[in-house]
Parts: C-alpha cells; sequence; structure tokens
C-alpha cells in the first residue's frame, strides 16, 4: 500500500510537469531541467530522490532533534520526530527494499520502545529509551557492513526549536 502511494505521488508530481506542455520532450520544471521523453523525465526525477543515502540524512536530523527534544522535556516535539523516524526510515526501504531486513529491530522494537519512553513523559525512561535506539541505529549499520558510520549522542544542536 505505501509502495502504492509513493508511486502514485511521483507519478501526481510527474504529471503536474507533464500537464505544463503538450509536447513530451519539451522540458518541465524550473528552468526546463526535466529533460527528454516522460520516461527519461521519470529516470530523472527518480535519480533525484535517490536510494538510502538521503533517508540517512533525514534520519539523522530526525534523530538529533528526538534528543534534544528529551533533554528539553518537549515531548509532543518528541513524539514528532518518532514518528517522522520511522516514515524516513520507511520512506528509505521502500527505495532500497534489501535493506528492510537491517532495519527491521529498529522499526519494530527501538522505535516502538521509544514511543512508550515519550508516552511517559519520564526523562530516565527516556535516556534508556534513546540509548537502545542508538544502539539499534549501529546494528544497523553493522549489518548493512558499514559499522564505520558511528552513531553517538548529539552534543550540539543545529536546530532553533526550543521549549
Amino acid at each position: 500500500m505505501k509502495t502504492l502511494r509513493l508511486i502514485m505521488n511521483i507519478v501526481l508530481i510527474f504529471a503536474l510537469f507533464s500537464c505544463k506542455n503538450n509536447d513530451k520532450n519539451k522540458p518541465d520544471g524550473a528552468d526546463g531541467w526535466l529533460k527528454g521523453n516522460d520516461h527519461e523525465k521519470f529516470e530523472t526525477v527518480s535519480k533525484h530522490l535517490r536510494g538510502f543515502d538521503l533517508a540517512m540524512v533525514e534520519t539523522g536530523y530526525r534523530y538529533q532533534e528526538l534528543y534534544w527534544a528529551g533533554k528539553d522535556q518537549n515531548w509532543e516535539y518528541a513524539a514528532y520526530q518518532v514518528e517522522k523516524l520511522r516514515v524516513a526510515v520507511k520512506n528509505g526501504l521502500e527505495r532500497r527494499p534489501k535493506r528492510a531486513k537491517s532495519a527491521q529491530n529498529f522499526l519494530n522494537i527501538a522505535l516502538p520502545q521509544m514511543d512508550s519512553a515519550v508516552a511517559s513523559r519520564d526523562t530516565v525512561t527516556f535516556n534508556q529509551a534513546f540509548s537502545v535506539l542508538t544502539s539499534h541505529c549501529m546494528a544497523c549499520h553493522a549489518l548493512e557492513e558499514v559499522p564505520h558510520f558511528t552513531v553517538k549522542e548529539p552534543t550540539a544542536r543545529q536546530s532553533p526549536i526550543r521549549k
């Protein structure tokens, strides 16, 4: 169902670009960056979505925001970040389904535990769950044979969001 939704969203974006003109070989998009026939344009958009690396960029950002939300006891923002972590990883898995097995414990154990910790509104419980989450990140990286992608608790904020 989610794969279908992703495909439908891509098709919708593509259709919006394509409706702009009737010539299927005329460039579309701002400044005409989408060139070629419809298939070539679709391939260009697909290339820009990329594989799992963009999902990991978002995951890293959400991980940091979750950490600071917990430190600030901003539980609503923390819950938001847990959900966005889930979405980022699942979206990445749609593009790279071969990585799904490695991410299962993260999705099925670490994130639900974090959901519970955030719902408890208890800093000690949150800190424990965040440690488990970090361990699951590292376990996934090990399974994907990139253990040099070391994940540690953030030391500096990047976002201006504060409670």
